[in-house]
């Protein structure tokens, strides 16, 4: 791991820990992360983690960017993996249902397999959360399997419900909120995922780890799912 620092503007240094996602790189970010908040203090403005970047906005009343830069090699001088500094693991209930998951059976038919057995392979394993983005509680995850790897929608939905859950390429998420949105829908979770009343917003923050249950219809209702289907899936 090679450390680069790159201006992104005037008060707002990118660390670039690595070129390519990993699900290794997680206990390294994790790591950089707590250092560089303890770093810079009370002259830390924002720490927005990616998939293999850390973006540092800093308060230039406080700090000139050299003096910053000085920071950030002092803060990352012999980083180490945090082993035990994962987040906390969470299972999300999903009904995968091709009334509110319109693209189940396209998954099916490009890996050769049944809708169950994509079901299974898309809930059969843990996902990490990289990176938070796109919209407010929107979290990235991945790797989903590599046979369930989709593209986006060449045509993005204009409308796309909350708690739809959707694959692309190998990564995985839950909208928030309606949205437009182009990922392959498979399901939709009843969880709300971001709320203004908790604490950081956000249900999922990176470093987390997800899980998703398939629960049936009825479950799904009574955990205050709402099944309307999509427009154009009734």
């Amino acid at each position: 791991m090679k450390v680069r620092i790159e201006v992104v503007a005037i008060d707002c240094l990118m660390v670039r820990l690595f070129d390519a996602i990993d699900e290794a790189n997680m206990p390294w970010m994790l790591a950089a992360g707590q250092r560089l908040r303890a770093g810079f203090g009370d002259a830390l403005i924002d720490l927005v983690p990616s998939y293999t970047t850390l973006m540092v906005h800093y308060d230039l009343l406080r700090l000139t960017p050299g003096a910053a830069r000085e920071c950030i090699v002092r803060a990352l001088k012999d980083l180490q993996p945090d082993a035990g500094g994962m987040g906390r693991c969470h299972e999300i209930p999903v009904w995968y249902d091709r009334s509110v998951g319109p693209e189940l059976a396209l998954l099916a038919q490009r890996s050769g397999e049944s809708i169950e057995q994509v079901i299974d392979r898309h809930s059969g394993r843990e996902y990490q959360v990289f990176a938070l983005g796109f919209a407010p509680g929107f979290a990235f995850m991945g790797l989903v399997d590599e046979q369930l790897a989709a593209p986006r929608l060449d045509t993005p939905r204009k409308r796309v419900a909350a708690g739809s859950v959707g694959i692309a390429e190998r990564q995985t998420a839950a909208y928030p909120a309606v949205s437009p949105g182009g990922w392959n829908l498979i399901g939709r979770t009843p969880s709300k995922l971001f709320d203004r009343q908790r604490d950081g917003y956000s249900l999922l923050q990176p470093g987390d780890r997800v899980r998703f249950v398939p629960v049936s219809h009825d479950e799904f209702i009574s955990l205050g799912g709402d099944d309307t289907p999509l427009e154009g899936q009734e």
